[in-house]
């Protein structure tokens, strides 16, 4: 009795867990019974809908009916059996479809000749209880066995395969209770990845593909779209809660985020289906992904209707994107341009005409038949028990094709192609174990066990031409067509389809989308927009937002120097020191190249006041060398102003090595050249300086001081002291030359070449020596200034050392302070400024008296007694 009543609870439980709690009660009933002598039956025996006689039996499982009647339990007495309700025509065809694949191999000559198949089909109800119940009644039978007590209580399998169920959870119920005894159930639409693990349903087969490659091809195909940004719902239920799983896993692999995933069942309160419609309508995801049966998915488009929220992409499984009843309960089109996957399109020939062949009087089961009937056609039967109020009569004799309901509605074929398959599948694994040729051997004795390892290694074709083969999970291949809701004008929905995806190929090649035009939501032209956030264009890069997914970001421009030239970058690459970031941010350029060039303005105006300078020096030496006889020219040694207006024009021209591209001989010719002219240049003028004070110092009684420096000795002076430099700047291209050097730290966006010191003490040591000269010359010259001569050279002397040695005192902070070129412009001007101080303080006085005051070019001038003899 509590084993009873514990049924009876099961019948009128309405979640998932239910079988599982009727296997936990048959494995007790199991154990008491072994304890028992006799073997018999318990409680009421289960009565299959439709059945007929054969050699070998063969059962289905369907769901007739999608309902039961909820009864309150008081375990005071035997429960009643459970009321289904809500009839099912999907549950019909399916039947249909397995007693037309029985009655093709039963006429057939090639496949099992001389033996039938016969066949119990029991109604699920779609109760996960009932499901088990019928199971076992396939499993057992209803006839009670009366064995010796010292005999086991053992049977030989009434069955030797199930086809069915229908949905997921059922399925991992029956798999559960059956699998020990090895009898193979083969699911036609139970899709969950789940029923793949064989060792908790090592006898579930299916001909229908694993979700687990359907939940991977609905997240391509999200991801092929460009939706990064969906929200889910999914059936409560194991089909619903793996698929869901196994897309979410593989949509984050492909960088898709899910702003919301709920779930819902049939059962539901209306406040749970108000919640979830709330939550769509505060979403901004634009796309909906769906793991839903068609029962839910009504629930929701219902509540959808109801609330007048259209416009949102639908993404669908095979459980309703190619279902036409779906389209038409969707009365609101609030499903328009959905795009989904389904079951690749099927055509059996004759299948169609069988199934609508159905004649009630000619059943096996009049009764369930006749609600089949009744409700088919709004009629009743004289006799039927059923009140239908006040519609016409049944015949029995009605034109099945002349109604348009779901049971004429073909579009399923695929799925009733699968449950074709599955009873070929045991057809021809019997055909392997009973039959050589066309000779069948009735007295095997089957075993189930038998049975489910033949058709493990099964492989046929059908007679449409399609491969039947499970793999080592007991799945078929996985293929799907990707089918698009489009709208006709006349408010029917057209199943066209636009791709395929073969989990067989590699993977870059699995999603196929031909080139067909797909209409999408509110039967817009345009691929729909769901993102968190818009792509960021090249230049910028995605920082993420806090406390949110991945696909919600901000987009910020790259830094200066940096670049990102792909869209939605998630780093900017530095540019290489030699390339800079453009406007854009997208792309390096090749850095300007800067340095003082001939071509621009400043490098042309610098280069015109050298070439102007040399030529100025080489007319004052065409002078001085016209008047080389006259005393002003041969006052201070001549040899040596021929030699200083000589290492002038050198200053002059050692300037220009300055301007151009720097290679490495123009930048160790720049610095030395410079060296060793200026102080070439600074030795004649310091000479000529020593030789005036010399030549005052001579004219007193008794001297004898020009004597120590002579011609000679102030030639050798102004060797000694170039040699000097000579050796230091030796020194320091030996050690550490100047090389070219690219300076790419002055400018973000520019290039400076220019010449690197090398050794900067080689550098200081040069000025420095320039520097020491110019200053003994300048106290020199500051020394002889007063001396009496009308023409004291000491006094213009003292001015070009004034000019030399402020200038390259300036030189200094300016040199160090200026940028890039503008340091190189810096030198040359002071080169050139030096220059030409030298030159007219100390040449143009004298050319100034050689042309214009030709009297005042005498000796007695020169000498002062011109002017005395006057006064």
């Amino acid at each position: 009795m509590m084993q009873l009543c514990g049924l009876a609870l099961l019948d009128s439980m309405s979640w998932p867990e239910e079988g599982w709690v009727l296997l936990q009660l048959l494995l007790v009933a199991s154990f008491s019974q072994a304890e028992e002598s006799v073997c018999w039956r318990r409680g009421d025996p289960e009565n299959p809908q439709l059945s007929k006689d054969g050699d070998i039996m063969l059962g289905g499982i369907f769901s007739f009916h999608l309902e039961w009647k909820n009864t309150q339990d008081t375990y005071m007495h035997k429960p009643l059996p459970l009321q289904c309700t809500s009839l099912n025509f999907r549950g019909f065809q399916y039947a249909q479809v397995m007693l037309f694949a029985i009655e093709e191999i039963n006429n057939s000559t090639d496949l099992l000749p001389s033996i039938t198949l016969g066949y119990k089909i029991y109604d699920a109800c779609a109760s996960i209880a009932r499901g088990v119940r019928v199971a076992l009644a396939l499993a057992n039978g209803n006839e009670g066995v009366s064995v010796p007590s010292e005999a086991p209580c053992t049977r030989p399998a009434q069955v030797q395969a199930i086809m069915g169920e229908t949905f997921s959870s059922p399925c991992m119920a029956i798999a559960t209770v059956i699998g020990p005894f090895h009898i193979p159930l083969i699911s036609h639409f139970a899709t969950c990845a789940c029923l793949s693990d064989k060792t908790k349903y090592p006898s579930f087969l299916r001909t229908i593909p694993s979700d687990y490659y359907q939940s991977r091809a609905l997240a391509q195909l999200v991801k092929h779209f460009g939706w990064t940004w969906v929200g889910a719902i999914r059936t409560n239920d194991d089909y619903g809660n793996n698929g869901m799983a196994t897309f979410i896993e593989t949509a984050q692999q492909l960088g898709i985020c899910l702003e919301y995933s709920v779930s819902v069942f049939r059962t539901d309160p209306p406040v749970k289906i108000q919640q979830i419609i709330n939550i769509i309508k505060a979403s901004t995801s634009k796309v909906i992904v769906t793991f839903l049966s068609p029962t839910e998915l009504y629930v929701i488009i219902n509540e959808l209707a109801q609330h007048n929220l259209t416009g949102y992409q639908w993404v669908g499984s095979e459980a309703w994107i190619f279902d036409s009843e779906t389209a038409a309960v969707d009365r609101h089109h609030i499903l328009d341009g959905a795009i989904g996957l389904s079951i690749p399109k099927a055509h059996v020939s004759g299948m169609k005409e069988f199934m609508l062949n159905v004649k009630p009087l000619n059943s096996s089961s009049n009764e369930m038949f006749t609600e089949f009937w009744e409700t088919l056609f709004s009629c009743r039967f004289t006799q039927s028990k059923s009140s239908r109020g006040n519609q016409r009569e049944c015949t029995g004799h009605e034109d099945v094709s002349g109604v348009q309901n779901s049971f004429t509605d073909m579009s399923l074929m695929p799925i009733f192609y699968n449950v074709y398959k599955g009873v070929y599948a045991v057809a021809h694994t019997l055909h392997n174990i009973l039959c050589l040729n066309k000779t069948c051997n009735r007295k095997v004795q089957l075993d189930p066990f038998m049975i489910l390892q033949h058709i493990k290694k099964i492989e046929f074709q059908t007679k449409e031409g399609d491969e039947v083969y499970f793999n080592e999970y007991g799945d078929p291949a996985a293929k799907y067509e990707i089918i698009n809701w489009q709208p006709t004008e006349n408010g029917i929905v057209d199943f066209v389809t636009v791709g395929l995806y073969d989990a067989s190929l590699p993977a870059d090649k699995q999603l196929n989308l031909q080139n067909k035009s797909l209409i999408w939501a509110q039967n817009s032209q345009q691929v729909p927009v769901s993102v968190c956030s818009e792509k960021c264009p090249p230049g910028t890069r995605k920082v993420l937002q806090k406390g949110k997914p991945i696909c919600c970001y901000d987009c910020l421009r790259c830094a200066e120097g940096e670049i990102s030239n792909i869209t939605d970058s998630i780093t900017c690459m530095r540019c290489d020191p030699e390339f800079w970031s453009n406007e854009r941010r997208d792309a390096c350029v090749k850095k300007e190249a800067e340095f003082l060039s001939y071509e621009e303005i400043m490098g042309a105006l610098l280069t015109a006041a050298s070439l102007f300078g040399t030529c100025l020096t080489a007319v004052v030496a065409f002078i001085f060398f016209r008047y080389r006889q006259t005393p002003i020219v041969r006052a201070n040694n001549s040899e040596l102003s021929f030699l200083l207006l000589f290492s002038l024009s050198l200053c002059f021209l050692c300037s220009l090595t300055f301007i151009g591209r720097p290679s490495e001989w123009s930048c160790m010719l720049r610095h030395t050249a410079f060296g060793i002219t200026f102080v070439l240049c600074i030795s004649c003028v310091l000479g000529k300086t020593i030789v005036v004070l010399m030549a005052f110092r001579a004219t007193l009684p008794g001297s004898n001081w020009m004597k120590w420096f002579g011609p000679v000795q102030q030639k050798l002076s102004v060797l000694g002291f170039t040699l000097i430099q000579v050796i230091i700047c030796i020194l320091w291209l030996s050690i550490s030359p100047p090389f070219p050097f690219k300076n790419f730290k002055e400018f973000k966006d520019k290039i400076i070449l220019e010449c690197a010191l090398g050794s900067p003490v080689g550098f200081w040591a040069v000025l420095g020596y320039i520097g020491l000269l110019a200053m003994l010359c300048f106290i020199l010259a500051f020394l002889a200034r007063k001396l009496p001569d009308n023409f004291n050279e000491a006094k213009f002397i003292t001015f070009s050392m004034l000019i030399f040695c402020a200038v390259w005192i300036t030189f200094i902070p300016a040199y160090v302070s200026s940028p890039g070129k503008f340091s190189v412009a810096v030198e040359i001007f002071a080169i050139l400024a030096s220059s030409f101080g030298l030159l007219i303080c100390i040449f143009i006085p004298k050319c100034y008296i050689i042309l214009l005051k030709p009297e005042k070019n005498t000796k007695k001038n020169m000498m002062g007694k011109g002017a005395q003899k006057s006064s």
